[in-house]
C-alpha cells in the first residue's frame, strides 16, 4: 500500500460571495487575522505528513504564488533592522514543495481534481477545500490519513449538521459503523432537500481518495449546476470499492460565506496573542452598547 505524500487544493473560483474584494484579489489570500486562509490550509497539509502540495488556481490567482515564494527586498529590510521574528514569519512561507496547475473554465470541483492527474499519479492523496478551517488536536486530514492506513480505502471527512442544512452539502447515506466514528458509505447525495436527506452527516472539506478516483471522473457527466461534481465520481467508485466516512469530533469554521469568514476572525483574533486582550474588552464594550 503506497503512503498519502500528496494533497491537491481546488483555488480556481471567482469568490463572487465576497466582492468585489476578490474582483483582484485572490479569495484564498483574504486574512483570517494576519494570516491569508489558504496558508492555514497549507499548513494542516504539513502538519499531516503531505511532502506535496498542488494548487489548481484559476485567473488572477498571482497573489496565491506570490505568497508563497520568496521576498529578498523583504527579507533583507526585515532583516537589517533586527526584525527577526517578522523575518521567521515570512520565511515560514518558502521551501515548500508546492506546485501550480491552471483549470482554465470552471467546471467543478470534480473536474479540478481531475485537473491534476499527472501531478497524483497512481498514488493515493488528499483533497483540501479551502473553505473549511479545522481545529483539533490532531489535523483532519492525519486523521484521515490514519483511517487510510487502516483500510487502504478512499476516507472522506463528514459532520454532523443541523437537518435544515444538509441542502448546502454532500451527504452520505452511512450503511454501518466499522469503528468508532467510522462509517461504511451505501451512497452519497449532493444537496439533498432535508426531506430526501439519508442522514444529517455533511462531507466538510477533506477527502483522501484512491487513484482509481480519476477513471470515475472522466467518465461523470455534468450535474447540478452543469458542473462535475466530485460526489457523483465518489458515489460510482464506492460502487467497485468500499469509500469509508471519518466523523470529524473537532471546531469546524466554514469560512466561505461573510458571516462565516466574520465569526472565525473573531475566534481567532480571541485566540492571538496580539490582539486577544483588546478584542475581548471591545467586544465587551461593544455588547454594552447593543443591550
Amino acid at each position: 500500500m503506497k503512503p498519502v505524500r500528496k494533497a491537491i487544493i481546488p483555488a480556481a473560483g471567482l469568490g463572487t460571495r465576497f466582492l468585489p474584494a476578490t474582483k483582484a484579489l485572490a479569495k484564498e489570500m483574504l486574512p483570517i487575522v494576519d494570516k491569508p486562509t489558504i496558508q492555514f490550509i497549507i499548513e494542516e497539509a504539513l502538519a499531516s505528513g503531505i511532502e506535496d502540495i498542488v494548487i489548481v488556481d484559476g485567473k488572477s490567482k498571482r497573489s496565491i504564488e506570490d505568497h508563497f515564494d520568496s521576498n529578498p527586498e523583504l527579507e533583507n529590510n526585515l532583516r537589517e533592522k533586527g526584525k527577526d521574528e517578522l523575518l521567521k514569519v515570512v520565511e515560514e512561507t518558502t521551501d515548500i514543495n508546492l506546485y501550480f496547475i491552471r483549470q482554465s473554465h470552471p467546471r467543478g470541483l470534480g473536474d479540478a481534481v481531475l485537473t491534476a492527474k499527472s501531478f497524483i499519479g497512481d498514488e493515493p492523496f488528499v483533497v483540501m477545500l479551502g473553505d473549511d478551517l479545522m481545529d483539533d488536536d490532531e489535523p483532519l486530514t492525519k486523521q484521515l490519513i490514519d483511517r487510510y492506513n487502516t483500510t487502504g480505502e478512499s476516507t472522506l471527512a463528514v459532520m454532523k449538521v443541523p437537518h435544515d442544512q444538509v441542502s448546502e452539502y454532500g451527504v452520505i447515506a452511512p450503511e454501518k459503523e466499522v469503528a468508532d466514528g467510522l462509517h461504511q458509505v451505501n451512497s452519497f447525495v449532493e444537496k439533498p432537500k432535508p426531506e430526501d436527506a439519508p442522514s444529517d452527516l455533511a462531507i466538510i472539506g477533506r477527502y483522501l481518495l484512491t487513484p482509481e478516483i480519476f477513471e470515475e471522473l472522466e467518465n461523470t457527466k455534468p450535474g447540478k449546476g452543469n458542473e462535475i461534481q466530485l460526489t457523483d465520481a465518489i458515489d460510482t467508485l464506492n460502487k467497485r470499492q468500499h469509500v469509508y466516512a471519518h466523523e470529524f469530533k473537532g471546531s469546524r469554521y466554514d469560512i466561505g460565506s461573510k458571516i462565516g469568514f466574520l465569526t472565525t476572525n473573531i475566534e481567532f483574533g480571541l485566540k492571538h496573542p496580539q490582539t486577544s486582550e483588546d478584542l475581548k474588552k471591545y467586544i465587551k464594550d461593544l455588547a454594552k452598547k447593543l443591550d
